[in-house]
């Protein structure tokens, strides 16, 4: 019988600090190359980001923000329009190099993604138009891809950074893989973080509340991981190593996932090995329609 480790698997609200509902950072056991912070703002607070080793990317997940930043250069105003929800489709994000100190202002729910590192990057807002959205996977394996922090849109020094929508009864993160080997062209190593939402499917009269999906993660030759859990908007899961998949939208609910990731490599890689014991569910989605769900945008059906 399978537990979930409590290691790596935080609750909504578990890991709140300063203000903030959850901080993923090098001061969470265990864990070194990523980070993430994730508030509720409402009219006249303020979060403040200090100018340290780290960049950032700031993800609106509902609502509008303005971030107020300083490179040492001088001091620059950025808005976010943001989004009415993350099942609204992408959103504008701005990315902050390191050394850069920012506040953020706004009502709504955002996210600050992370990762240690001296190399200085200046600040780049990207729109929500901008965004690549990737459709991928076929059939109950589809899903909804946006690559804004991703290596082929952004010139960061150690983040990769992208989030993912499965409508209700899909299955994403799948096959099971991991990233937890330097093997040059084939795999590269990096921590991930998975911060999670879920909602009523379109046209549903359930309660927010209600909304879940359930995600996995097991051990690989790199180490030992357990997690079996039923997710809910705002839980954040942990993958040091080992293998992560399923992440699963339950029937009637959608679920959305934020990928925060970073490694030691030199290279700036984003490169997977699948579970042998699954790859081959890859070669079934030649066969299969994808999901005419998707993609999700910023339109009245999708409303949630």
């Amino acid at each position: 019988m399978s537990t979930t480790d409590q290691r790596w698997f935080h609750p909504r609200g578990a890991l709140a600090r300063d203000g903030w509902e959850s901080v993923v950072d090098a001061s969470t056991p265990g864990w070194a190359h990523t980070g993430l912070r994730v508030a509720e703002l409402r009219d006249g607070d303020r979060l403040d980001l200090d100018g340290g080793d780290v960049e950032r990317i700031v993800v609106p997940l509902a609502g509008a923000f303005r971030v107020t930043h300083d490179d040492g250069s001088g001091i620059a105003e950025t808005v976010l329009e943001g989004r009415r929800s993350v099942f609204h489709g992408p959103t504008d994000v701005l990315y902050l190099g390191a050394g850069t100190s920012a506040a953020v202002t706004g009502e709504g729910r955002v996210a600050v993604a992370e990762a240690p590192t001296a190399e200085r990057r200046p600040a780049r807002s990207i729109p929500a138009a901008s965004t690549p959205v990737e459709l991928r996977g076929a059939g109950a394996s589809s899903r909804q891809v946006h690559n804004f922090g991703t290596p082929e849109a952004l010139d960061a020094a150690r983040l990769i950074v992208c989030e993912v929508v499965t409508p209700a009864e899909n299955w994403s993160s799948y096959p099971p893989h991991k990233h937890d080997e330097h093997v040059p062209g084939h795999e590269s190593r990096l921590e991930e973080i998975y911060y999670f939402e879920a909602a009523p499917t379109r046209g549903a009269q359930a309660g927010a509340d209600a909304a879940f999906g359930m995600f996995s993660a097991y051990s690989s030759p790199a180490g030992e991981i357990d997690i079996n859990a039923m997710v809910r908007t705002g839980d954040i899961a942990l993958v040091p190593y080992g293998y992560h998949g399923p992440a699963v939208a339950a029937p009637g609910y959608d679920l959305y996932y934020l990928n925060v990731m970073a490694g030691p490599d030199p290279e700036r890689e984003w490169r997977i090995s699948d579970d042998p014991a699954h790859a081959w569910v890859r070669d079934t989605w030649a066969d299969q329609p994808f999901d005419p769900r998707l993609p999700y945008g910023d339109d009245e059906e999708g409303r949630h």
